[in-house]
Protein backbone atom coordinates (compact mmCIF):
# COMPACT_ATOMS: atom_id res chain seq x y z
CA UNK A 1 0.00 0.00 0.00
CA UNK A 2 1.66 3.20 -0.95
CA UNK A 3 1.13 6.83 0.29
CA UNK A 4 -2.42 7.33 -1.77
CA UNK A 5 -5.30 5.14 -1.54
CA UNK A 6 -7.31 4.89 -4.76
CA UNK A 7 -11.22 4.31 -4.63
CA UNK A 8 -12.61 2.76 -7.44
CA UNK A 9 -16.26 1.81 -8.60
CA UNK A 10 -16.40 -0.08 -11.90
CA UNK A 11 -20.05 -1.63 -13.04
CA UNK A 12 -21.36 -3.32 -15.71
CA UNK A 13 -25.17 -5.24 -16.39
CA UNK A 14 -23.91 -8.46 -17.37
CA UNK A 15 -27.59 -9.85 -16.57
CA UNK A 16 -30.93 -8.89 -15.26
CA UNK A 17 -33.36 -10.87 -13.16
CA UNK A 18 -35.94 -11.45 -14.57
CA UNK A 19 -36.12 -8.66 -17.05
CA UNK A 20 -34.13 -5.69 -16.34
CA UNK A 21 -35.42 -5.14 -12.60
CA UNK A 22 -32.56 -6.87 -10.55
CA UNK A 23 -29.46 -9.03 -9.78
CA UNK A 24 -29.75 -12.63 -9.39
CA UNK A 25 -27.35 -13.68 -6.56
CA UNK A 26 -25.21 -16.51 -7.74
CA UNK A 27 -24.10 -13.17 -9.98
CA UNK A 28 -22.75 -11.58 -6.86
CA UNK A 29 -21.39 -14.44 -5.21
CA UNK A 30 -19.09 -15.15 -8.47
CA UNK A 31 -17.81 -11.23 -7.88
CA UNK A 32 -17.07 -12.25 -4.62
CA UNK A 33 -15.92 -14.76 -4.75
CA UNK A 34 -13.28 -13.46 -8.05
CA UNK A 35 -12.31 -10.57 -6.05
CA UNK A 36 -11.75 -12.32 -2.52
CA UNK A 37 -8.81 -13.67 -4.54
CA UNK A 38 -6.82 -10.72 -5.29
CA UNK A 39 -7.47 -9.07 -1.55
CA UNK A 40 -3.89 -8.65 -0.22
CA UNK A 41 -2.61 -8.57 -4.28
CA UNK A 42 -4.13 -6.15 -6.42
CA UNK A 43 -6.77 -5.32 -4.10
CA UNK A 44 -6.60 -3.63 -0.23
CA UNK A 45 -10.56 -4.11 0.19
CA UNK A 46 -13.34 -4.62 -1.83
CA UNK A 47 -17.47 -4.71 -1.91
CA UNK A 48 -19.59 -6.04 -4.19
CA UNK A 49 -23.29 -4.88 -4.65
CA UNK A 50 -25.82 -3.84 -7.10
CA UNK A 51 -28.78 -1.57 -8.05
CA UNK A 52 -31.24 -2.46 -10.48
CA UNK A 53 -29.40 -4.55 -12.61
CA UNK A 54 -26.25 -3.56 -12.50
CA UNK A 55 -23.43 -5.10 -10.92
CA UNK A 56 -21.44 -2.90 -8.77
CA UNK A 57 -17.40 -3.55 -7.92
CA UNK A 58 -16.47 -1.23 -5.25
CA UNK A 59 -12.46 -1.40 -4.52
CA UNK A 60 -9.59 -0.10 -3.15
CA UNK A 61 -5.88 0.00 -3.83
CA UNK A 62 -2.50 1.58 -4.34
CA UNK A 63 -2.43 1.11 -8.16
CA UNK A 64 -3.92 4.60 -8.66
CA UNK A 65 -6.41 5.19 -11.79
CA UNK A 66 -7.06 3.61 -14.91
CA UNK A 67 -4.57 0.73 -13.11
CA UNK A 68 -4.67 -2.05 -15.63
CA UNK A 69 -4.43 -4.97 -13.30
CA UNK A 70 -7.73 -3.31 -11.49
CA UNK A 71 -9.88 -3.02 -14.44
CA UNK A 72 -8.55 -5.87 -16.33
CA UNK A 73 -9.50 -8.09 -12.87
CA UNK A 74 -12.76 -5.73 -13.14
CA UNK A 75 -12.99 -7.38 -16.69
CA UNK A 76 -12.49 -10.63 -15.99
CA UNK A 77 -15.41 -10.89 -13.06
CA UNK A 78 -17.70 -9.53 -15.71
CA UNK A 79 -16.83 -12.21 -18.20
CA UNK A 80 -17.40 -15.14 -15.41
CA UNK A 81 -20.60 -13.46 -13.91
CA UNK A 82 -21.81 -12.99 -17.84
CA UNK A 83 -21.00 -16.82 -18.12
CA UNK A 84 -23.25 -17.47 -15.37
CA UNK A 85 -25.57 -15.30 -16.57
CA UNK A 86 -25.88 -17.36 -19.77
CA UNK A 87 -26.70 -20.57 -18.25
CA UNK A 88 -29.34 -19.34 -16.16
CA UNK A 89 -30.51 -17.30 -19.37
CA UNK A 90 -30.39 -13.92 -17.81
CA UNK A 91 -31.90 -11.08 -19.53
CA UNK A 92 -29.43 -9.02 -21.81
CA UNK A 93 -26.50 -11.54 -20.50
CA UNK A 94 -23.31 -9.10 -20.90
CA UNK A 95 -24.89 -6.73 -22.45
CA UNK A 96 -22.61 -4.02 -21.19
CA UNK A 97 -19.90 -5.82 -22.33
CA UNK A 98 -19.61 -4.45 -26.15
CA UNK A 99 -15.93 -5.64 -27.14
CA UNK A 100 -13.83 -8.97 -26.24
CA UNK A 101 -10.57 -7.14 -26.73
CA UNK A 102 -9.41 -6.01 -23.75
CA UNK A 103 -7.04 -2.94 -24.27
CA UNK A 104 -5.48 -1.81 -20.67
CA UNK A 105 -8.42 -0.37 -19.19
CA UNK A 106 -12.44 -0.58 -19.52
CA UNK A 107 -12.86 2.97 -21.13
CA UNK A 108 -15.08 2.05 -24.18
CA UNK A 109 -15.66 -1.51 -23.76
CA UNK A 110 -18.98 -0.56 -21.84
CA UNK A 111 -18.58 -0.79 -18.39
CA UNK A 112 -18.90 2.73 -16.08
CA UNK A 113 -16.00 3.91 -13.93
CA UNK A 114 -15.62 6.09 -11.25
CA UNK A 115 -12.41 6.43 -9.36
CA UNK A 116 -10.06 8.94 -7.97
CA UNK A 117 -6.54 8.83 -6.05
CA UNK A 118 -6.03 10.99 -2.49
CA UNK A 119 -4.42 10.74 0.54
CA UNK A 120 -6.40 9.70 3.22
CA UNK A 121 -7.47 12.13 5.85
CA UNK A 122 -7.24 10.92 9.46
CA UNK A 123 -10.72 10.29 8.96
CA UNK A 124 -12.22 9.53 5.85
CA UNK A 125 -16.16 9.02 5.49
CA UNK A 126 -16.91 8.23 1.66
CA UNK A 127 -19.78 7.34 0.04
CA UNK A 128 -20.57 5.26 -3.23
CA UNK A 129 -23.18 6.72 -5.61
CA UNK A 130 -25.34 3.95 -7.53
CA UNK A 131 -27.82 4.52 -9.97
CA UNK A 132 -30.01 2.48 -12.58
CA UNK A 133 -32.28 3.52 -15.32
CA UNK A 134 -30.81 7.06 -15.83
CA UNK A 135 -27.75 8.67 -17.19
CA UNK A 136 -24.03 10.26 -16.17
CA UNK A 137 -26.21 13.69 -16.26
CA UNK A 138 -28.70 12.60 -13.19
CA UNK A 139 -25.37 13.46 -11.07
CA UNK A 140 -25.44 17.70 -12.18
CA UNK A 141 -28.01 18.28 -9.52
CA UNK A 142 -26.74 16.60 -6.25
CA UNK A 143 -23.36 16.75 -7.30
CA UNK A 144 -24.10 20.50 -8.04
CA UNK A 145 -25.88 21.46 -4.63
CA UNK A 146 -23.32 19.19 -2.18
CA UNK A 147 -20.22 21.27 -3.83
CA UNK A 148 -21.83 24.67 -4.54
CA UNK A 149 -25.18 25.67 -3.07
CA UNK A 150 -25.38 27.16 0.43
CA UNK A 151 -29.28 26.47 1.14
CA UNK A 152 -27.95 22.59 0.94
CA UNK A 153 -24.04 22.84 2.27
CA UNK A 154 -24.37 25.45 4.82
CA UNK A 155 -20.48 23.94 5.32
CA UNK A 156 -20.14 26.76 2.73
CA UNK A 157 -20.90 29.55 4.53
CA UNK A 158 -19.72 28.49 8.31
CA UNK A 159 -17.36 26.59 7.98
CA UNK A 160 -13.80 28.09 7.29
CA UNK A 161 -12.39 25.27 5.45
CA UNK A 162 -14.97 24.97 3.25
CA UNK A 163 -15.33 29.10 2.32
CA UNK A 164 -12.66 28.92 -0.76
CA UNK A 165 -15.00 26.84 -2.90
CA UNK A 166 -14.55 24.56 -5.37
CA UNK A 167 -13.47 23.88 -8.87
CA UNK A 168 -15.85 21.66 -11.14
CA UNK A 169 -14.49 19.48 -14.03
CA UNK A 170 -17.33 19.59 -16.78
CA UNK A 171 -17.45 17.72 -19.66
CA UNK A 172 -18.80 17.61 -23.23
CA UNK A 173 -19.67 14.59 -23.88
CA UNK A 174 -20.68 14.83 -27.57
CA UNK A 175 -17.51 16.70 -28.75
CA UNK A 176 -15.24 15.34 -26.35
CA UNK A 177 -13.82 18.25 -24.55
CA UNK A 178 -13.63 19.55 -20.47
CA UNK A 179 -14.07 22.96 -19.23
CA UNK A 180 -13.01 23.98 -15.16
CA UNK A 181 -15.18 26.69 -13.52
CA UNK A 182 -14.27 27.71 -9.80
CA UNK A 183 -17.71 27.76 -7.29
CA UNK A 184 -18.76 30.08 -6.67
CA UNK A 185 -17.97 32.80 -8.57
CA UNK A 186 -18.54 31.23 -11.83
CA UNK A 187 -21.27 29.67 -10.74
CA UNK A 188 -23.33 31.51 -13.35
CA UNK A 189 -21.38 30.44 -16.31
CA UNK A 190 -21.54 26.76 -15.60
CA UNK A 191 -25.15 26.05 -14.46
CA UNK A 192 -25.70 27.33 -18.33
CA UNK A 193 -24.25 24.09 -19.39
CA UNK A 194 -24.78 21.69 -16.62
CA UNK A 195 -28.49 22.31 -17.11
CA UNK A 196 -28.72 20.42 -20.28
CA UNK A 197 -27.68 16.98 -18.40
CA UNK A 198 -27.68 14.91 -21.20
CA UNK A 199 -24.68 16.84 -22.92
CA UNK A 200 -22.65 18.52 -20.17
CA UNK A 201 -21.62 16.29 -17.14
CA UNK A 202 -19.83 17.23 -14.45
CA UNK A 203 -16.70 14.55 -14.19
CA UNK A 204 -14.81 15.88 -10.76
CA UNK A 205 -14.45 18.28 -8.16
CA UNK A 206 -11.28 19.76 -6.50
CA UNK A 207 -10.62 21.28 -3.71
CA UNK A 208 -9.56 25.20 -4.29
CA UNK A 209 -6.60 27.04 -3.07
CA UNK A 210 -6.95 28.12 0.58
CA UNK A 211 -8.86 24.89 1.96
CA UNK A 212 -7.04 22.21 4.29
CA UNK A 213 -7.13 19.89 1.03
CA UNK A 214 -4.22 18.96 -2.27
CA UNK A 215 -5.97 21.17 -4.64
CA UNK A 216 -4.98 18.38 -7.36
CA UNK A 217 -6.50 15.52 -5.22
CA UNK A 218 -10.44 14.82 -6.46
CA UNK A 219 -12.87 15.09 -3.48
CA UNK A 220 -15.73 13.50 -5.99
CA UNK A 221 -15.42 11.77 -9.46
CA UNK A 222 -18.66 10.74 -11.42
CA UNK A 223 -18.76 8.17 -14.15
CA UNK A 224 -19.77 9.60 -17.64
CA UNK A 225 -19.55 6.42 -19.99
CA UNK A 226 -21.88 6.41 -22.92
CA UNK A 227 -23.28 3.27 -24.45
CA UNK A 228 -24.60 4.34 -27.25
CA UNK A 229 -21.32 5.87 -28.30
CA UNK A 230 -19.84 3.04 -27.91
CA UNK A 231 -21.86 0.69 -29.35
CA UNK A 232 -23.24 3.09 -32.14
CA UNK A 233 -27.00 2.24 -31.33
CA UNK A 234 -29.51 2.47 -27.86
CA UNK A 235 -28.10 -0.68 -25.96
CA UNK A 236 -29.40 0.35 -22.74
CA UNK A 237 -28.81 3.15 -20.06
CA UNK A 238 -25.94 3.97 -18.95
CA UNK A 239 -26.66 3.97 -14.84
CA UNK A 240 -23.89 6.13 -13.96
CA UNK A 241 -21.75 5.60 -10.25
CA UNK A 242 -20.13 8.06 -8.19
CA UNK A 243 -17.62 8.34 -5.35
CA UNK A 244 -18.06 11.27 -2.56
CA UNK A 245 -15.45 12.29 0.43
CA UNK A 246 -17.42 13.99 2.95
CA UNK A 247 -16.22 15.71 6.47
CA UNK A 248 -13.53 18.25 7.21
CA UNK A 249 -13.28 21.04 4.95
CA UNK A 250 -15.62 19.30 2.71
CA UNK A 251 -19.56 18.62 2.62
CA UNK A 252 -20.84 16.70 5.93
CA UNK A 253 -22.06 13.52 5.37
CA UNK A 254 -26.00 14.68 5.81
CA UNK A 255 -24.98 17.71 3.46
CA UNK A 256 -23.55 15.11 0.96
CA UNK A 257 -27.46 13.25 1.41
CA UNK A 258 -29.28 16.14 1.48
CA UNK A 259 -30.13 16.95 -2.57
CA UNK A 260 -31.49 13.27 -2.98
CA UNK A 261 -34.17 14.56 -0.45
CA UNK A 262 -35.74 15.88 -3.66
CA UNK A 263 -36.74 13.52 -6.66
CA UNK A 264 -35.57 15.64 -9.46
CA UNK A 265 -36.04 14.86 -12.97
CA UNK A 266 -33.75 12.67 -14.53
CA UNK A 267 -33.79 10.84 -18.28
CA UNK A 268 -33.89 7.10 -18.60
CA UNK A 269 -36.47 4.75 -17.08
CA UNK A 270 -38.56 2.54 -19.98
CA UNK A 271 -35.69 1.94 -22.82
CA UNK A 272 -34.07 5.06 -21.75
CA UNK A 273 -36.55 6.81 -23.63
CA UNK A 274 -38.43 9.09 -20.81
CA UNK A 275 -37.91 11.73 -17.87
CA UNK A 276 -39.11 10.61 -14.96
CA UNK A 277 -37.68 11.27 -10.42
CA UNK A 278 -35.22 9.71 -9.21
CA UNK A 279 -35.74 7.96 -6.12
CA UNK A 280 -33.46 7.13 -3.25
CA UNK A 281 -33.85 3.72 -2.40
CA UNK A 282 -31.76 1.07 0.18
CA UNK A 283 -30.54 -1.99 -1.95
CA UNK A 284 -33.30 -4.05 -1.18
CA UNK A 285 -35.87 -1.21 -2.92
CA UNK A 286 -33.44 -0.99 -5.95
CA UNK A 287 -36.01 -3.01 -8.26
CA UNK A 288 -37.35 -1.16 -10.49
CA UNK A 289 -40.03 -2.83 -11.52
CA UNK A 290 -43.18 0.12 -12.60
CA UNK A 291 -42.56 0.50 -16.43
CA UNK A 292 -38.91 -0.71 -15.39
CA UNK A 293 -38.68 2.32 -13.11
CA UNK A 294 -39.01 4.98 -12.05
CA UNK A 295 -35.18 5.65 -11.95
CA UNK A 296 -33.44 4.27 -8.67
CA UNK A 297 -30.18 5.93 -6.42
CA UNK A 298 -28.46 3.97 -3.91
CA UNK A 299 -26.03 5.40 -1.20
CA UNK A 300 -23.41 2.86 0.31
CA UNK A 301 -21.50 4.65 3.05
CA UNK A 302 -18.04 3.62 4.38
CA UNK A 303 -14.85 4.80 6.45
CA UNK A 304 -11.54 4.40 4.92
CA UNK A 305 -9.01 2.84 7.36
CA UNK A 306 -5.96 2.67 5.67
CA UNK A 307 -7.79 1.37 2.03
CA UNK A 308 -9.99 -0.80 3.94
CA UNK A 309 -13.37 -0.69 3.88
CA UNK A 310 -15.44 -0.44 6.91
CA UNK A 311 -19.06 -0.74 6.13
CA UNK A 312 -20.79 -0.45 4.18
CA UNK A 313 -24.18 1.57 5.65
CA UNK A 314 -27.14 1.40 3.55
CA UNK A 315 -27.62 5.44 3.86
CA UNK A 316 -30.99 5.92 2.09
CA UNK A 317 -32.66 3.11 4.05
CA UNK A 318 -33.58 6.13 6.62
CA UNK A 319 -36.89 6.97 7.11
CA UNK A 320 -35.78 10.60 6.80
CA UNK A 321 -35.92 9.45 3.28
CA UNK A 322 -39.94 8.64 2.72
CA UNK A 323 -41.28 11.78 2.13
CA UNK A 324 -38.79 12.09 -1.07
CA UNK A 325 -39.67 8.05 -1.92
CA UNK A 326 -43.68 9.49 -1.98
CA UNK A 327 -43.14 12.37 -3.88
CA UNK A 328 -41.22 10.05 -6.64
CA UNK A 329 -43.76 7.98 -6.49
CA UNK A 330 -46.69 10.89 -7.00
CA UNK A 331 -44.14 12.20 -9.66
CA UNK A 332 -44.13 8.93 -11.35
CA UNK A 333 -47.75 9.00 -11.42
CA UNK A 334 -47.93 12.52 -13.32
CA UNK A 335 -45.48 11.27 -15.96
CA UNK A 336 -46.92 8.09 -16.85
CA UNK A 337 -50.20 9.56 -17.65
CA UNK A 338 -48.67 11.12 -20.62
CA UNK A 339 -47.88 8.10 -22.17
CA UNK A 340 -45.89 8.51 -25.58
CA UNK A 341 -45.96 11.98 -25.17
CA UNK A 342 -43.62 14.53 -24.68
CA UNK A 343 -42.28 15.55 -21.72
CA UNK A 344 -42.47 12.18 -20.62
CA UNK A 345 -40.96 11.01 -23.48
CA UNK A 346 -37.54 12.30 -24.35
CA UNK A 347 -37.10 15.26 -27.12
CA UNK A 348 -36.38 14.03 -30.38
CA UNK A 349 -32.81 15.03 -30.14
CA UNK A 350 -32.27 12.27 -27.53
CA UNK A 351 -34.37 9.68 -28.98
CA UNK A 352 -31.83 9.69 -31.77
CA UNK A 353 -30.06 7.11 -29.42
CA UNK A 354 -32.71 5.03 -29.01
CA UNK A 355 -34.91 2.61 -30.73
CA UNK A 356 -36.63 5.52 -32.20
CA UNK A 357 -35.07 6.32 -35.69
CA UNK A 358 -36.02 2.38 -37.13
CA UNK A 359 -39.56 3.45 -36.87
CA UNK A 360 -38.80 6.46 -38.18
CA UNK A 361 -37.11 5.28 -41.37
CA UNK A 362 -39.83 3.56 -42.34
CA UNK A 363 -42.23 7.01 -42.61
CA UNK A 364 -39.72 8.45 -44.82
CA UNK A 365 -41.47 7.67 -48.02
CA UNK A 366 -44.68 8.35 -47.06
CA UNK A 367 -44.13 12.53 -46.57
CA UNK A 368 -45.80 14.37 -48.78
CA UNK A 369 -44.06 18.03 -49.78
CA UNK A 370 -46.78 20.84 -48.78
CA UNK A 371 -47.30 23.27 -51.85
Amino acid sequence: MGEKTTFSIIKADVGGYPGHVGMHPKLEEKARECLAQEKGKTLVDYCVSHCGDDLELIMTHGNGVDAKEVHKLAWDTFKDCTEIAKELHLYGAGQDLLSDAFSGNIKGLGPGCAEMEFTERKSEPIVAFLMDKTEPGAFNMPIYKMFADPFNTIGLVIDPNAQAGFKFEVWDIQEHKRVYFNMPEEMYKMLVLIGAQSRYVIKRIYPKPGGKLPENEPVACISTDKLFEIAGEYVGKDDPVAVVRSQSGLPALGEVLEPFSFPHTVAGWMRGSHHGPLMPVAVEDATPTRFDGPPRAVALGFQLANGKLVGPVDLFKDKSFDRARSQALAAADYYRRHGPFEPHRLGLEDMEYTTLPKVMKELVGRFEKLE
